[in-house]
């Protein structure tokens, strides 16, 4: 793979007030009777009646490389406005869109995006900023530095639900600190069409969709967590995009039997494929990858449905992708700056975070993906809940990632491995509702029962003192409790805001509680990042009684972790493998004095909680 020459993509103010603008359009060519128009017009004046966009024809040449390329220069200053009162020639943003005439098709076709845009107006527009100057990072990104795999404390957010904007994102990143998080994935911030909208069929990859904010207010954003401690993953979407994305619009449009870019290649599970096969699309998405890493300081990525792009470890898909773009980190290897920041005591901490549910192992073993998602750990634990006991075993391996690699060798390269363990995430309803939904006569207004609030404890106990990456998805610390259709456009189409409120009440301050001391253990306690995680098997004795119990050892560091699943408090027999005092970590009332190695001793466990016992 290499990287696409951006120096001539998009658009670019080369002198004051001089606009260059350049995609690349393979396969449409003028000498088959095409010609390509860019359509202008300033931000403010956009929905006014008798002002309309300044319209500009584009020129056609050929890429060595990449074939059909169309560009033109614009000259804004130098060119009359559309009316008096137009702000046409002022500074700020000006939106545009390109398109294109065919003598094959009826229409002209209208309404076509610049895949290469930096910036976004309205829906399908794209945009750029007359007079726009560069964001200036504050002199600690250059001694920032990624956290490691096993320190990372994970906190899903879209930005407009969990703070309005990116703005309002940034006001809360003192309470995320506070919290403990030192890592927060982002939802899609790629340009949608839609104003509500998860955005998981971009239409534009190089910048952040304008109702979230500015290209700068995201570099804001990111500077600013740095600042605090927490590194920034981008929810990358590459299998497949919206049917407006420009490379699957225009040649839909032209009825072409084949295409440049989009097509099929692995699965197919929703919107338009991309063909990896085709090197112009791996070297768009190598591209994307590097533009977010270089401009926008990410510090790596979590791959949205990765089976739509897998096509084995030696293929050109996700593989490849993976591959080349840790390869490209590892080779600013010495550089100073912010690239420095992925590099620490000879490892490489970049962040690809891989969304492969359906081999999660496999991923992590046979690709440069250190970090998955895997919905073993939720299903075992949604079994739980439903009130299947026999269930407790699967999550008690589950909890320990049995069968997950801790390190994989690819040729020089030594690579920390790991998954992330959740109850909660964007795909699915909080995880109350298992206990009991209330519905208001709709199912997108489903809410989950917080009376129930507590039934939660003892899977957020484990999740947090698991091995793996604890994800909160936000709002979860302190009880939000939406519903989510298990399918439909009602999942993805719905606005739900966090409910900050909720920190406020009683059920909310006694969770949020928890989290904070959970975290705090986590970050503070080696075993619970790096220990062996062990998980006492023992059907009659424990998970008959609804309980699970499960050690973390780290050298001389031990923990027990005894979690109680019922309704009532059970007192069970457990023999410790060292002996000494041990303090009940969630409250203190509980300690153990005088342990002796080998005998027998004797746990109560209250119920829809647990105890987390560490030696002294």
């Amino acid at each position: 793979m290499k990287l696409l020459p951006l120096h001539k993509l998009g658009t670019r103010e080369i002198s004051a007030g001089v606009i260059d603008f350049g995609l690349f359009l393979p396969w449409v060519s003028a000498s088959n009777g095409n010609r390509l128009w860019v359509k202008i017009i300033h931000e403010k004046d956009q929905f006014l009646q008798a002002i309309q966009p300044v319209k500009f024809e584009l020129n056609h040449s050929v890429d060595l490389d990449y074939g059909d390329y169309w560009s033109v220069q614009v000259d804004i200053n130098s060119t009359p406005k559309p009316d008096a009162k137009s702000a046409w020639g002022s500074p700020g943003r000006y939106v545009y869109r390109y398109c294109l005439e065919n003598s094959n098709v009826p229409e002209m076709i209208d309404w076509i995006i610049d895949p290469f845009a930096r910036e976004f107006g309205v829906g399908k527009l794209s945009a750029f900023t007359l007079g726009y100057e560069v964001y200036s990072w504050s002199d600690q990104e250059n001694i920032w530095k990624t956290p490691a795999l096993d320190d990372l404390v994970l906190y899903e957010l879209m930005i407009n639900e969990f703070g309005g904007d990116i703005d309002g994102a940034i006001a809360h990143l003192d309470y995320l600190a506070d919290l403990g998080i030192n890592c927060i994935e982002l939802m899609p911030v790629s340009n949608v069409a839609n104003t509500v909208d998860w955005g998981f069929l971009p239409i534009g990859y190089f910048g952040v969709d304008e109702r979230f904010g500015k290209r700068k207010d995201l570099q804001r954003l990111i500077d600013a967590a740095h600042q605090r401690g927490i590194a920034i993953i981008l929810d990358a979407v590459y299998g497949h995009t919206s049917e407006s994305f420009p490379y699957a619009y225009v040649y839909k449009k032209l009825a072409y039997w084949e295409n440049p870019f989009m097509g099929a290649f692995a699965k197919d599970y929703f919107g338009e494929s991309t063909d990896f096969r085709r090197t112009f699309t791996r070297d768009f998405f190598f591209t994307v990858n590097h533009h977010w890493l270089d401009c926008y300081h990410a510090d790596g990525f979590r791959y949205d449905c990765v089976p739509n792009y897998w096509d084995g470890p030696e293929g050109q898909g996700y593989a490849c992708l993976t591959y080349e773009t840790y390869q490209m980190v590892k080779a600013k290897q010495g550089l100073a700056g912010h690239w420095q920041r992925f590099v620490q005591n000879g490892d490489i901490n970049l962040i690809q975070c891989a969304e492969q549910l359906e081999g999660p192992r496999e991923i992590l073993k046979q690709t440069y993906s250190n970090c998955t998602w895997q919905n073993e750990t939720l299903g075992a634990a949604k079994c739980v809940a439903h009130g299947n006991q026999d269930e407790l075993a699967s999550l008690g391996l589950r909890l320990g990632l049995s069968g997950y690699p801790a390190e994989v060798t690819n040729d020089d390269d030594r690579i920390k491995k790991t998954a992330l363990q959740y109850i909660e995430n964007h795909d699915h309803s909080r995880f109350v509702c298992d206990f009991r939904t209330v519905f208001r006569g709709n199912e997108l207004l489903g809410e989950g029962d917080r009376s129930l609030w507590y039934k939660v404890q003892p899977y957020l106990i484990g999740i947090y003192m698991a091995k793996g990456i604890p994800l909160l998805w936000q709002g979860q610390e302190f009880g939000e409790n939406y519903s989510v259709p298990e399918q439909g456009w009602g999942r993805v189409l719905m606005f739900r805001p966090v409910r900050w409120d909720y920190f406020y009440d009683p059920i909310g301050k006694k969770m949020i509680a928890l989290v904070r001391k959970l975290i705090k253990l986590r970050r503070t306690h080696p075993q619970f990042r790096y220990g062996v995680h062990f998980f006492y098997n023992h059907h009659d004795r424990y998970q008959s009684k609804g309980l699970m119990l499960f050690s973390r050892r780290y050298g001389n560091n031990f923990s027990l972790i005894a979690l109680n699943f019922g309704d009532q408090e059970q007192t069970v027999p457990f023999v410790f493998p060292f002996g000494g005092d041990y303090r009940e970590e969630l409250h203190g009332h509980e300690n153990l004095k005088d342990i002796v190695f080998r005998e027998q001793s004797w746990l109560t466990v209250p119920g829809n909680y647990g105890r987390i016992w560490t030696l002294q």
